[in-house]
């Protein structure tokens, strides 16, 4: 929990600060990490399959790229730069890449503990591999 009040980011630079590569599906920096809810940035480095969290609804903010979200029993929707997405928690949902970089900004309500993860195929991923969480700001 944050002992400080207010605070601005420069989302452009934390854009810019994100890596290249990595060896996980996401890295994302936190920007708050209240109880009541974290914000995040994010960017995926490759497609992310079915998956749910189980203790919040999450509301995703395209910041950069385009790729395509499914949620629940949908056809999947191409997202860009603009759009939000928003779907409650125990939805399950995936994430393909079209155009990178694909960055996210997330805000969870309550605050996503890193460990939520639950991939509904267990092959698919592990929480470690699925994030790496880096201080970027």
């Amino acid at each position: 929990m944050s002992s400080e009040s207010y605070r601005t980011f420069d989302l452009n630079e934390i854009i810019k600060r994100l890596p290249a590569t990595a060896e996980t599906m996401l890295v994302d920096t936190r920007l708050t990490d209240e109880p009541e809810a974290s914000c995040r940035v994010f960017r995926i480095y490759r497609n992310v399959p079915a998956h749910y969290h189980a203790t919040c609804d999450e509301y995703l903010f395209v910041l950069s790229g385009k790729g395509t979200i499914f949620m629940g029993s949908s056809a999947p929707v191409e997202v860009s730069p603009g759009q939000l997405v928003f779907f409650k928690k125990n939805t399950v949902h995936g994430l393909t890449v079209i155009e990178e970089p694909f960055v996210f900004l997330s805000v969870d309500t309550p605050r996503r503990d890193p460990k939520d993860i639950t991939f509904v195929n267990s092959a698919d991923g592990t929480v470690d591999t699925f994030i790496n969480t880096r201080k970027l700001y």
